[in-house]
């Protein structure tokens, strides 16, 4: 099974697609994703192969999350998310997650997966983990840390998100200032004044980016006053 997804793999692959995200997912010297390897491959396919491969056994799952090509580690992720749905033993999924979390190492691969294995899991437990990654010098695990409260959001529960907010306000890095900002615009979607309340405290701290994405979806006027204060 394993052999046959790798096929499946290189059949589909895109070169002049994988050049186009090589620069996309920045995989230059220095940059986020350096040395990350792709093939082109669209995510909807890639969710396919997924499915038709959901039954991997979790030692083959970790050598494709082990590999330098995105594709698979991504494939891996979307298994992941699909044994979780099913098991009955929910913890194990959790916690090979977090055994991973150095190879889940680019945004989208934080964003499809860390809300619907780390945030569904943790929606009636103790929260404490995300407070440790917020704390990691990892970027990934900081962005798995905020973008795993996505799910609580959908169930009105703010209170992680505004917390962890406040713990990555100094972050110097851009794509955490993306990530808090997306979430608190989700929180702003579904209750305003929670989102106001942390912008009249922390505006003048926030990075411009984080910022931006927070008030995205706030009208004109209001975008606009908060920008120029």
């Amino acid at each position: 099974m394993f052999n046959d997804l790798k096929k499946d793999l290189e059949n589909l692959k895109d070169l002049d697609k994988a050049k186009l995200l090589s620069g996309f997912f920045k995989t230059g010297k220095g940059q986020y994703g350096e040395g990350d390897i792709f093939l082109g491959i669209k995510v909807p396919d890639q969710r396919k192969l997924a499915k038709k491969y959901s039954d991997l056994n979790l030692k083959d799952v970790q050598k494709l999350l082990e590999s330098k090509i995105h594709e698979e580690r991504l494939v891996a992720l979307l298994i992941l998310i699909i044994k979780y749905k099913k098991s009955e033993n929910k913890k194990e999924i959790f916690d090979f997650y977090l055994k991973n979390t150095k190879n889940i190492n680019n945004w989208d691969l934080v964003d499809l997966s860390a809300p619907n294995i780390v945030g569904d899991y943790l929606t009636d437990k103790n929260r404490k983990i995300l407070y440790d990654l917020a704390k990691s010098n990892h970027l990934w695990e900081k962005r798995i840390a905020i973008v795993s409260t996505a799910s609580f959001i959908r169930k009105n529960d703010f209170k992680d998100t505004i917390k962890i907010s406040e713990m990555l306000i100094d972050d110097k890095h851009d794509l955490i200032h993306k990530a808090v900002g997306w979430m608190l615009r989700e929180v702003g979607k579904r209750n305003q004044d929670t989102l106001e309340n942390f912008l009249k405290i922390q505006y003048k701290k926030m990075p411009r980016t984080m910022l931006r994405y927070s008030i995205e979806k706030f009208d004109e006027e209001k975008r606009q006053s908060y920008l120029k204060l």
